[in-house]
């Protein structure tokens, strides 16, 4: 079988800054699951996985575009620390979640002051090329309750509410 739209694949994979620094890996637990055409995976990837079968070893440099994207300085804010009313210690490097006009996003802390909290909404890798090395080690149809949600269901179902 090859991987195509609504197929449900496994990867191991490591993900690595393209001067070799590792950033994350499968080494050492279970595959990365997703439903192919879900723009789960970063946009490179998946089009470097479609089309291929069980045991195909990839090893993929990423310009950011491809990747995560560019660093975009409008996603960086300064913002009134009185919009985390609730939210005793704020601290560099903490994450929310922030609704914004595209939906529910991240938001990291970059600065406190005694008034603003400064927080940037780029993902913690944007704006880098990265190095995807791994092996597609599994490749079925999804099925349509997997379709629906977007995700991979584990054995016996989904396990939360939709």
């Amino acid at each position: 079988m090859k991987i195509e739209k609504n197929s449900a694949v496994s990867i191991h994979f490591g993900v690595a800054e393209v001067d070799g620094n590792p950033l994350d890996s499968t080494e050492n637990g279970s595959p990365l699951e997703y439903i192919q055409g879900t723009q789960f995976l970063v946009p490179g990837l998946e089009k470097e996985l479609e089309g291929k079968e069980v045991g195909y070893k990839f090893d993929i440099k990423l310009e950011a575009e491809d990747a995560y994207g560019p660093f975009q300085e409008e996603l960086v804010q300064e913002v009134p620390r009185t919009l985390f009313e609730g939210v005793d210690e704020i601290e560099v490097g903490m994450s929310f979640q922030a609704e914004t006009e595209q939906g529910p996003r991240t938001v990291e802390v970059t600065a406190v002051s005694e008034d603003n909290v400064s927080i940037d909404a780029n993902h913690p890798l944007a704006g880098m090329a990265l190095q995807f090395v791994g092996e597609v080690v599994a490749i079925r149809p999804a099925t349509a309750e997997e379709i629906a949600h977007g995700h991979v269901h584990a054995p016996g179902g989904c396990g939360h509410a939709h």
